[in-house]
């Protein structure tokens, strides 16, 4: 242990060697002064701190000195003493601010101080990484990304890869307008660092990262078609849809259905969604029942969130699946249970895809659209698919209003049941249960809206936004409207998902009300759920970590 008398005689012989650099006029011949204080990082606790601070002061002016100084700073770095291990920290940016070649290689060893434990040590890191952010934003922001990438850095470990993508999300990410410029060329920059990332990431990360994407200017409201169709390709990617499907690979089935909830964004700004729709026809379509039943009604969300946005093309192509799903789930007999959201979410995209290929309906369901072209079919018979079809949307009609005025008595009964309530753990089971009826409401007053013109031989199919999906935030707030009306929608202040309503025959009310209310919101949602495959590393698309899945 140095004594204080040894301590004050380094601490005045390194303020000498400072004060003699500072005042000379050409400071490479003051090598002596500055190995001086290179050796004093092996002197006292106070001399380490002090020749932290000197060492990076005149760094650049001694470049034959370059690895021997910057070699003993990161012994300080290592040092026992908290003290010194900061003021090391503080002065990492100081090596590369006019050395612009030192970026990376500082960048890789603040990197790895991110798993710090001492709070100010870690603040120092996260000041010392910005710092130098600023200094040189492309080759910084380079030298961050390659500890996600796995492709060039297979043996990146776990923690500090999460440190750093944490690191990015909070500290980057809200300054880019700060750190990226120029702006076109760093927004740039920054896109194909991501893109790099991608190769093997979870799903939040990936949601992350696309929204990030999303709020740069080169993606922005005035931005090219190509532009939207590189999002598209990024999503398309993730989506893995060059991939052979597998319908007992969970991972798989929530990574496509929650990318194809992110590109809906994308296709109503004019990008193609015909890569996901032949996919969905030619791979899952297919096999829905034998998809887990949590994941049935999300794919038909999206499918019909999707179905105003397609070509006639791509409506023509998936028509007919379509219309054989529809049928399959509107009931022959009023003894059949309905699932009420998916003949909503397939009565929608049903009429969105036929309003741009009308003539496709003739053969599907006996219909006798005229348009002249050859695919019309008129003269074949398709009486018994029109008969089928309609007796169909009758008993569909039949149950929808049936349940409206069960759902309708079971509202009273809430408004009853809230002014009774006392507790406000009461009230607030009572409002879930109403905002439940609500959505079940707008789902029946949509079913009818939307079976209503298919009874005529030449139907008007719906290709406006005159009905909002249950599950949507309504367009314009209106009144709330007779629940029995056809086809007026109610307030839309349910949440994502509008659930199973499912109807039986000659149940009795009482027990009956009460089910349909449980499960008119039965904590179906977007986004992806825990998969075991995962891809690269092996994060699967519900949690990160090798070989591990998290919810």
């Amino acid at each position: 242990m140095t004594d204080s008398s040894e301590e004050a005689k380094q601490i005045e012989k390194l303020y000498e060697f400072g004060e003699r650099l500072n005042e000379s006029k050409d400071k490479s011949q003051n090598v002596n002064d500055y190995e001086g204080i290179i050796d004093a990082t092996k002197n006292s606790v106070k001399a380490k701190q002090l020749a932290a601070q000197l060492i990076p002061r005149f760094f650049k002016f001694f470049p034959d000195l370059s690895n021997r100084a910057l070699n003993a700073h990161i012994d300080l770095i290592e040092e026992e003493d908290l003290g010194a291990r900061v003021q090391a920290i503080r002065g990492l940016p100081l090596f590369c601010k006019d050395t612009k070649e030192h970026s990376s290689k500082i960048v890789d060893i603040l990197v790895q101080l991110l798993t710090a434990e001492e709070i100010v040590e870690r603040d120092a890191v996260h000041k010392a990484l910005m710092s130098i952010l600023r200094q040189d934003v492309k080759d910084s922001l380079t030298a961050l990304f390659k500890h996600i990438a796995s492709t060039e850095e297979p043996s990146t470990d776990e923690v500090i890869r999460e440190k750093v993508i944490c690191f990015i999300r909070d500290k980057v990410f809200p300054l880019k307008a700060e750190l990226l410029k120029p702006q076109e060329e760093m927004e740039r920059h920054i896109t194909d660092l991501i893109k790099k990332s991608l190769e093997d990431v979870t799903g939040a990360e990936f949601r992350m990262f696309m929204d990030f994407l999303k709020s740069l200017s080169i993606f922005g409201e005035k931005a090219p078609p190509e532009r939207m169709k590189e999002l598209i390709e990024i999503i398309e990617g993730q989506a893995d849809l060059d991939a052979q499907f597998n319908v007992t690979d969970a991972d798989h089935i929530d990574r496509l259905i929650s990318c194809l909830f992110m590109a809906i964004p994308f296709f109503v700004r004019g990008a193609s969604g015909s890569k996901f729709l032949n996919y969905l026809n030619k791979h899952i379509v297919p096999v829905f029942d034998q998809l887990p039943e949590e994941r049935k009604l999300d794919l038909l969300k999206a499918l019909a969130e999707i179905s105003p946005y397609t070509t006639p093309q791509d409506s023509r192509q998936i028509l007919p699946s379509i219309a054989q799903l529809l049928k399959k789930y509107m009931p022959r007999r009023k003894t059949e249970e309905m699932n009420f959201t998916y003949v909503e979410c397939l009565l929608f995209a049903f009429h969105h895809l036929a309003f741009k290929a009308p003539n496709a309906t003739n053969s599907l369901c006996g219909y006798k659209i005229v348009t002249g072209q050859p695919s019309d079919r008129l003269g074949e018979d398709f009486s018994e698919c029109f008969k089928d079809f309609t007796e169909r949307l009758g008993i569909v009609e039949d149950l929808t209003r049936a349940t409206m005025k069960k759902l309708t008595q079971g509202m009273a009964d809430h408004n009853k049941a809230m002014a009774a309530a006392k507790s406000d753990e009461a009230k607030d089971e009572i409002k879930i249960q109403k905002q439940n009826t609500t959505t079940g409401l707008r789902t029946c007053n949509n079913i009818l809206a939307m079976t209503k013109p298919l009874h005529s031989k030449t139907p008007s199919f719906i290709g406006d936004k005159s009905v909002n999906l249950s599950w949507k935030e309504a367009i314009k707030s209106s009144a709330a409207s007779n629940a029995t009306t056809t086809g007026v929608k109610r307030p839309a202040n349910a949440a994502n998902g509008s659930g199973n309503i499912a109807s039986k025959k000659g149940r009795g009310a009482g027990g009956f009300q009460n089910q349909l209310v449980n499960r008119a919101l039965e904590g179906i949602s977007y986004g992806g759920r825990t998969g075991a495959r995962g891809r690269g590393r092996g994060r699967g698309w519900g949690g990160r970590g090798r070989g591990r899945s998290y919810r």
